[in-house]
């Protein structure tokens, strides 16, 4: 009988990679079409970070537009976006007509995926900056993004308030000086949105916007609403996986919502009054940022440094994730002005609640299916005051 060795897939070495630039390369990965794969796009996404870079995932089916938006937003190096759907003649050239739009066309844009070697030449025409085909080994790409990686100026070639907001948070979170004419006023309200991790926090803020979003109709006398979504940053490679705007339609909300995400080793909060007070003083014809909400990294019972910096403070929690005992122990419950019992159509709920209302008090208690929108209206009424 004759035995098989099966040698295992070679495991992508971890390593900072990008130890060596300005900065670390903020990426944003992306798929314009109908195609309905990404497991492509997450094997990148994850060489990508155990290389040291941050990576935003803004997920499957998104449009030229929201993927340009996101590219402000985020303060992105370079956009990587992946085309399998056949119609890269098409968004490709509209992709490069939307980052023009946002003030922002000089990120470069990497396109990758199945495209015939003859539609490189338009593509390269139009404005893309690279086209990758299949083959292209990941090492290769880690390089291609150092290669897009340039050091950051301190003021945009560009007029767009928002685009120059994001830049200003880049360098404050980098500790690294802002120019003087940045304005700074702290949102009337800044909510933090704390738990454990799973618990449904980005899908639950994600629902929280939107619903903010459909009651201003764009009215700019409201104000508008901006998150600051926190990630875990590798202590091996300094790299970071920002999933958090792929909770997030923005096909759907477009500009309504300023998202930004960052990466933290910790409770390291260092920049973020500053950050609150960048956000705050930001303006245009759409109106000024008056609601922030505050994501954290998914939070164990110690961690509670949120709360210094916010007015308001909600604590996620699920069942199943302990008696009342465990809950009551010194920590993050203690922080908590209000508390969400999301994931609510799960079993041991009702005991969740019931704990809960042992360790409340007054405050206040609510249940949500953050993933079906249910009780996020009576949520937001919360947390806004109503």
């Amino acid at each position: 009988m004759t035995t098989v060795i099966h040698t295992p897939t070679t495991e992508f070495e971890k390593m900072d990679r990008c130890a060596d630039l300005d900065h670390r390369p903020r990426v944003l990965l992306g798929k314009m079409g109908l195609d309905g794969h990404d497991r492509g796009v997450k094997v990148i996404a994850r060489t990508l970070r155990d290389s040291g870079a941050h990576v935003i995932y803004s997920g499957l089916w998104q449009t030229p537009e929201s993927l340009a938006i996101g590219a402000r937003d985020e303060d992105a190096d370079l956009i990587a976006c992946s085309m399998m759907s056949n119609s890269h003649l098409v968004l490709g050239p509209n992709l490069v007509e939307a980052m023009q739009r946002v003030g922002r066309s000089d990120i470069p844009i990497h396109m990758g995926g199945i495209l015939p070697q003859e539609d490189i030449p338009t593509l390269l025409e139009a404005g893309i900056s690279k086209c990758l085909t299949t083959g292209v080994g990941l090492l290769e790409i880690v390089e291609g993004v150092k290669q897009a990686t340039r050091p950051r100026l301190e003021t945009l070639p560009t007029s767009e308030p928002v685009a120059q907001l994001a830049r200003d948070i880049s360098l404050v979170h980098e500790g690294k000086p802002v120019r003087s004419g940045a304005r700074r006023r702290r949102p009337r309200r800044v909510i933090g949105v704390t738990g454990s991790p799973g618990a449904g926090k980005s899908t639950l803020v994600a629902q929280l916007a939107a619903e903010f979003s459909r009651r201003s109709g764009g009215d700019a006398s409201t104000g508008r609403i901006a998150v600051v979504a926190f990630d875990p940053m590798s202590p091996i490679t300094g790299g970071a996986l920002l999933g958090d705007r792929l909770r997030v339609d923005f096909n759907r909300l477009g500009e309504s919502v300023f998202y930004r995400s960052l990466a933290i080793g910790g409770e390291d909060y260092h920049a973020l009054d500053e950050i609150i007070e960048l956000i705050g003083g930001c303006e245009d014809d759409r109106g000024a940022y008056d609601t922030l909400f505050v994501e954290t990294v998914g939070a164990g019972q110690n961690e509670v440094r949120i709360r210094d910096h916010v007015d308001r403070t909600a604590v996620v929690l699920t069942p199943g994730m302990g008696d009342a005992i465990q809950m009551d122990k010194a920590g993050i419950l203690e922080i908590a002005d209000l508390f969400v019992c999301n994931k609510a159509d799960h079993p041991g709920e009702h005991d969740l609640v019931r704990d809960l209302r042992d360790i409340a008090g007054r405050r206040p208690i609510l249940e949500t299916v953050a993933t079906r929108c249910q009780g996020v209206t009576e949520l937001l009424d919360a947390l806004m005051g109503s």
